[in-house]
């Protein structure tokens, strides 16, 4: 009777492993939930006062001294406090739990000892934030998210684009209306181009007219063309159909004041003018000059213009887009004032600390850290700012060029006309006959 039980048990314990293998692979929401959750908020509640002693994030309470008479009284001996920790609370794929950090500590030190709570805790990674002051918010993941991140269902709203994945599991959706002006910036093979025609391609089926400016000749926004209403390769032309925009920027702004209205949304739909989307691909090539005056003079055009834009299109239906491998203070002053105009900011993969920086510094100084530790491994990663000011890591659907192209050819039909901007396209084209 007794190798007939054990055979049994090993069959049943063989079973339980097939099982759970194929819950894993197929459904790991479900075996987080059943058993990685319990296995890992163990780890946590157990491993947290010996991780905080190693890792300088504990405190040494000081000894009591009472005076009994003339005698010195001394209290227990010194020992180390760990930080009061909350009850590990489960995410889709991970946990999270709250630290109230003792009196001089701060964020930092957290940060630091980030690595080795990875390892006691045996998950993919930890996150440390500071949702407000005194608190420490650290989010582990079990397994990388953005490995393969599909795409989660998002509602379908008028310059609104379904990009990819954020770390939690929710859809990264970059809605223009909310957020009107956008600032990309990505070292070359990091995801930036790949974002950029999934932009295109979620915007190619909507009433919008796009608007590319691509000063490399044309190379990147180019495969596109069929669905711009306009496209410069160049800065001559970029000045012109920044130039065009403005114009017409002011034509919008008379039909609200005549309607008595602020926005564009306030008109009725049958004067509403078309929304606007301007992509602009390496902001650097319009910022840069060679030292020549006419240079020089375009530069600061392209500068001035760009801003004004920025400044008042919101409300008019005009938004922009702007990305670069570069973005820092050296291309001038120009470029700081027209990042603070850009409230949506992602960060790929960048090849100098100063464009982290110039991308997020301003909005967190976490997010820039996080940033800089994206590895060229790790194509279509980013940190991204949300609506509600605070940022998360992302990935962009892989969108390949033959699909973007494909979708930008099959919506071609809806490419409004912009008279003004191709009335300045031939104009500048009459004048270099």
């Amino acid at each position: 009777m007794g190798p007939y039980l054990l055979a049994v048990a090993l069959a049943a314990l063989a079973w339980v492993l097939l099982v759970g293998d194929l819950v894993r692979r197929h459904r790991p929401v479900w075996h987080w939930y059943v058993a990685g959750y319990p296995v890992t908020t163990c780890r946590v509640l157990f491993t947290w006062r010996r991780v905080a002693l190693l890792n300088d994030l504990s405190v040494s309470r000081l000894p009591s001294r009472t005076v009994v008479g003339h005698l010195l009284v001394k209290g227990d001996p010194v020992r180390p406090v760990a930080p009061r920790l909350s009850f590990p609370r489960a995410t889709r794929m991970g946990l999270a739990v709250t630290v109230r950090l003792h009196a001089g500590q701060t964020p930092a030190t957290y940060m630091k000892a980030a690595d080795a709570l990875v390892h006691a805790w045996k998950v993919h990674a930890v996150r440390v934030t500071s949702p407000e002051r005194g608190v420490v918010l650290l989010t582990a993941m079990a397994s990388d998210p953005l490995q393969r991140p599909g795409l989660a269902t998002a509602p379908t709203e008028l310059l609104s684009a379904l990009i990819g994945a954020l770390e939690s599991g929710g859809a990264w959706v970059m809605n223009l209306r909310l957020v009107p002006h956008w600032l990309i910036a990505g070292a070359t093979r990091s995801g930036k181009s790949t974002l950029l025609a999934r932009l295109i391609t979620q915007l190619a089926p909507q009433p919008v007219a796009l608007v590319g400016i691509d000063c490399k000749g044309g190379m990147e926004l180019g495969l596109f063309a069929e669905r711009l209403s306009a496209l410069a390769t160049c800065r001559r032309e970029a000045v012109a159909t920044l130039s065009a925009l403005v114009v017409d920027m002011q034509d919008r702004m008379s039909a609200c004041r005549s309607a008595g209205v602020r926005s564009i949304w306030e008109l009725p739909d049958s004067l509403r003018p078309i929304p606007v989307v301007v992509i602009v691909d390496e902001i650097a090539e319009l910022y840069l000059s060679d030292g020549t005056r006419e240079s020089k003079a375009e530069a600061d055009q392209c500068s001035t213009l760009l801003l004004r834009l920025a400044q008042l299109g919101a409300a008019l239906g005009l938004h922009l887009v702007v990305a670069g491998q570069r973005v820092g203070s050296d291309l001038g002053p120009g470029v700081t004032a027209l990042r603070a105009q850009l409230g949506g900011r992602i960060c790929h993969r960048v090849n100098d600390p100063g464009t982290a920086e110039m991308t997020l510094g301003d909005l967190n100084k976490d997010a820039v850290a996080v940033a800089q530790s994206i590895t060229a491994e790790e194509r279509g990663v980013a940190v991204c700012s949300g609506p509600d000011g605070g940022w998360s890591r992302a990935r962009s659907h892989l969108t390949p060029a033959e699909e973007a192209v494909s979708t930008a050819r099959k919506y071609s039909g809806m490419t409004p006309e912009l008279p003004a901007l191709g009335h300045a396209l031939v104009a500048l084209e009459g004048d270099d006959k």
